[in-house]
């Protein structure tokens, strides 16, 4: 992750590994992210926005907190990303800056919460997707005018800007900011402390999910029981795992009364109980 010159923005370039059958990247990675975050980003929606030339998308942001930090890449085509600062008190407020995302180069744009975002498609077509910390939200959407003098925004000029009617319509900067729609500077730094903090408090992971072993299921665990005390003995005779006794006192076990272990169960995944209906004749 490389930061630009507007605090909270950084840009990936990932590795292409190229053979002759194409091409495979790692466009996104969680772990390198949080390295230059200080926290482990959420990811509540992925969008994917397709624009032909001269289309301009923005300038979009949401109200902090919550906010909304964006993860930007192109995957087909080109665009200029442009990352816009509306934080009112930040040093560099009123900035902006350019980073071209194309499917050549891969490469991807994070903004944090209360930066604005667009860009504008510089190819015939152009395919976008960006993955949101936050759903959608109407209510918490707001957006400031591209063609803003203020800003002051280079777009291309081979093609006629087209905007939708409510990017059209939305105000400047210096308007937005009299409406008080603009995120405070301090106010976004203090939520991304608190997820920092959030993030240092947290207990360390002691197993993944995913390496976590099933629930036993109650009739696994009548069965293995009734395994075990025919048997003698007070532990799995294949796994030698113990089993908790979790039935309530004086419940009658719904297994036959004879019964034999095999080499595998669903509950200790080694084992399994099984009726047994005398030797094969």
């Amino acid at each position: 992750m490389e930061p630009i010159s507007i605090g909270g923005a950084w840009t990936f370039t990932p590795a292409l590994h190229r053979d002759d059958r194409g091409c495979f990247l790692e466009w996104f990675r969680a772990d390198g992210l949080s390295e230059s975050l200080g926290y482990r980003p959420e990811i509540a929606q992925a969008n994917c926005s397709v624009s032909r030339r001269g289309v301009v998308r923005g300038v979009h942001f949401a109200s902090v907190p919550p906010g909304q930090a964006k993860y930007v890449t192109c995957v087909s085509g080109a665009v200029l990303d442009v990352i816009v600062d509306v934080r009112v008190g930040s040093p560099s407020y009123g900035h902006w800056e350019a980073v071209r995302l194309d499917d050549t180069s891969r490469r991807a744009v994070f903004l944090a919460e209360g930066l604005g975002h667009a860009f504008t498609a510089v190819s015939d077509e152009a395919t976008v997707i960006y993955l949101c910390s936050t759903p959608y939200s109407p209510g918490r959407e707001h957006g400031v005018h591209p063609l803003d003098p203020d800003i002051g925004i280079e777009w291309p000029t081979d093609a006629e800007p087209v905007l939708s009617g409510k990017d059209a319509a939305a105000p400047t900067l210096e308007q937005a900011r009299q409406a008080g729609l603009l995120p405070v500077y301090a106010d976004c730094e203090a939520y991304l402390e608190s997820l920092r903090q959030a993030a240092d408090a947290a207990p360390p992971a002691t197993r993944r999910r995913a390496e976590r072993e099933p629930r036993p299921r109650r009739r696994d665990r009548a069965r293995c029981r009734r395994a075990s005390a025919l048997a003698g003995t007070a532990r799995c005779s294949v796994s030698a795992a113990p089993w908790p006794d979790r039935r309530r006192a004086g419940r009658r076990s719904r297994v036959p009364a004879r019964t034999r272990l095999s080499a595998r169960c669903s509950w200790h995944g080694r084992c399994r109980a099984r009726p047994w209906n005398g030797p094969a004749r």
